[in-house]
């Protein structure tokens, strides 16, 4: 039996708005589904019905007085709840599980965008999370204004689709300061090419993934 059958994966997505994730994951998932693995596609914030309770909160365009201090709390109290209630048994029946964002988001967006102190996300990462990380993250990379551009086509932006330009730049920035960080972990893919090769660059890495 190949190795890639005999256990689970946690697989994650990350990017900026417009990257791309949702409609890759997909194709991801297929193409694994293809080579008869059980797969899981899921979200962040979000993926269980009480985190996804917490998304709405999290994305209401209304909610514009949150504290950041909440905001990031929130975060981490979705992500137990997903990670419990989805994930960790996803992965114990060795299904791949491919999740749109995880943690690295929220170094990203609440460490970059927002501009809160790294450490106390590495202090919740680690009471939350334990020593859990993704087998694989694939970062979609493009233009800040490129990718709202391409956010602003998909019809009303939520809370974070609202920030200024300058908090996505500093989010891109932490992401690209991760990737190279992490570079067994990471893997960079220019989202700003064109879709088919974009896709090219995704058989390159799925088969990767599966030859592991």
């Amino acid at each position: 039996m190949p190795k890639h059958r005999q256990r689970g994966r946690f697989i994650t997505l990350e990017g900026g708005e417009g990257a791309g994730k949702t409609t890759n994951m997909a194709y991801i998932a297929t193409r694994l589904r293809a080579t008869g693995l059980t797969v899981v596609e899921t979200r962040e914030p979000g993926g269980a019905p009480l985190a996804e309770a917490i998304r709405g909160l999290l994305l209401d365009a209304s909610n514009n007085s949150m504290h950041p201090d909440t905001e990031l709390l929130l975060m981490f109290a979705a992500r137990s709840q997903h990670l419990h209630e989805r994930v960790y048994p996803a992965i114990a029946r060795g299904d791949w599980v491919l999740c749109d964002r995880f943690t690295d988001a929220t170094y990203a967006y609440q460490g970059g965008g927002r501009q809160l102190d790294m450490q106390r996300i590495a202090q919740l990462e680690a009471w939350v999370q334990q020593e859990f990380q993704p087998c694989r993250t694939l970062l979609f990379d493009l233009p800040v204004e490129l990718g709202l551009k391409r956010a602003g086509e998909r019809g009303a932006l939520d809370r974070f689709e609202r920030e200024e330009l300058a908090f996505f730049e500093r989010v891109r920035e932490v992401y690209l300061q991760r990737a190279k960080a992490f570079p067994d972990r990471f893997r960079v893919l220019d989202a700003s090419e064109a879709l088919a090769a974009v896709r090219a660059r995704l058989d390159r890495l799925i088969d990767e993934l599966l030859d592991v």
